[in-house]
């Protein structure tokens, strides 16, 4: 009788740690649609050029970082205003993201921390470029703010050739 309890007892600690875990899974999965949703959501608002659409989806924080093509070099845009500002800057210009859907991916590093791998072409006419499509691998990192997730950071990265 005694060990029919304990086994039961094993039995029921297996089966709440498997419903745990798919549970977190689930919650996982729901999490990261939303973030590709989001995502989805940014590259349309930015292909618009559309500044009050992109600045609702960025984190409002001076920790927030764009790193881009300036006229001279590369350069980090700190803080929501900088980010935005650039981003007007470019949109006076050609400019559009075609992301390869198929291949994103979303890892969170934390809870309220994800990152997205995406690989893009982006047409760019800013800082001298000739208005062409080139691939570049995008990785943003996410943050879950009270207002929902929100990207903290984008850093695009040119795909040289081959």
């Amino acid at each position: 009788m005694r060990i029919r309890n304990v086994g039961y007892c094993i039995l029921v600690v297996l089966v709440c740690q498997v419903l745990s875990q798919a549970s977190i899974a689930t919650a996982r999965t729901s999490e990261e649609q939303e973030i590709r949703r989001i995502y989805k959501e940014l590259i349309e608002a930015e292909n618009r050029h559309d500044l009050p659409a992109v600045r609702a989806l960025v984190w409002n924080s001076p920790s927030t970082l764009f790193v881009a093509k300036a006229p001279v070099g590369w350069h980090g845009y700190w803080g929501i205003d900088d980010v935005m500002q650039h981003l007007h800057d470019m949109y006076q210009q050609p400019f559009r993201i075609d992301p390869i859907y198929e291949e994103e991916r979303t890892v969170f590093i934390a809870p309220e921390i994800a990152e997205t791998y995406v690989p893009v072409r982006i047409t760019v006419a800013y800082g001298g470029q000739e208005p062409v499509p080139r691939p570049f691998v995008m990785v943003l990192l996410w943050i879950q703010t009270p207002q929902g997730w929100k990207m903290a950071t984008d850093i695009p990265i040119p795909v040289p050739p081959a």
